[in-house]
């Protein structure tokens, strides 16, 4: 990717900003399916998103899984910069939904991008904003409504990311807002009898408003 295509689309990046990052990334591509980040890793690098889709998940310590939300183009992973900057190791799971390319940033250069490129420093905290507000919906969700509610979050979200037509089986979806296979099947027949989805075999065709 030149910096002219990351400027384009990073666009807080400013042109020495991108220049500097082309220089000093690696580009790396994941496949469909593939781990990016496991829990009790530890990072060496900064990831951004150039293509394709990113799947982040909690994973509890009985390992269930609860589904957090999605990294796309132009993003970047929030709790790999946090897990970087303070030596931790990391407590989620990051799986590619489709063929992904990251640029990875290594960490050695974090300081001089903090320091010298203020445009960096702004990308960093709008990153950490955007998906502290993702956060707090999830726990919105837990907390407070109950499993029809969530269900309907869930598929929305899915929506809005990959499309209508929703290519998942009812196991996959139930473990990533961690409930039953038989709950969330008897659920999406309330869905469908309500006219706001239809079902094929592995394939969820949502038609109720966003």
């Amino acid at each position: 990717m030149s910096s002219n295509e990351m400027t384009s689309l990073f666009p807080i990046f400013d042109p020495a900003l991108a220049a500097y990052i082309h220089e000093k990334g690696e580009s790396k591509i994941f496949s469909s399916g593939e781990v990016l980040m496991r829990p009790g890793q530890f990072f060496k690098y900064a990831m951004l998103i150039v293509r394709g889709k990113v799947k982040l998940y909690r994973e509890g310590d009985d390992g269930e899984e609860f589904f957090m939300y999605f990294l796309e183009p132009g993003s970047a992973c929030a709790l790999s910069m946090m897990c970087m900057a303070r030596n931790q190791a990391s407590t989620i799971m990051a799986i590619a939904v489709e063929e992904t390319e990251v640029i990875m940033i290594p960490i050695q250069y974090m300081d001089t991008l903090m320091r010298e490129y203020p445009a960096w420093y702004n990308f960093v905290i709008e990153t950490y904003r955007t998906r502290f507000e993702e956060l707090l919906d999830v726990v919105d969700q837990i907390a407070f409504k109950n499993m029809d509610e969530r269900l309907e979050w869930y598929l929305k979200r899915q929506v809005q990311v990959l499309g209508n037509d929703i290519n998942l089986t009812h196991q996959q979806i139930a473990t990533d807002i961690n409930s039953s296979r038989e709950v969330i099947s008897r659920l999406l027949k309330k869905l469908e009898i309500s006219g706001k989805i239809t079902m094929e075999r592995h394939i969820i065709h949502w038609k109720g408003r966003e």
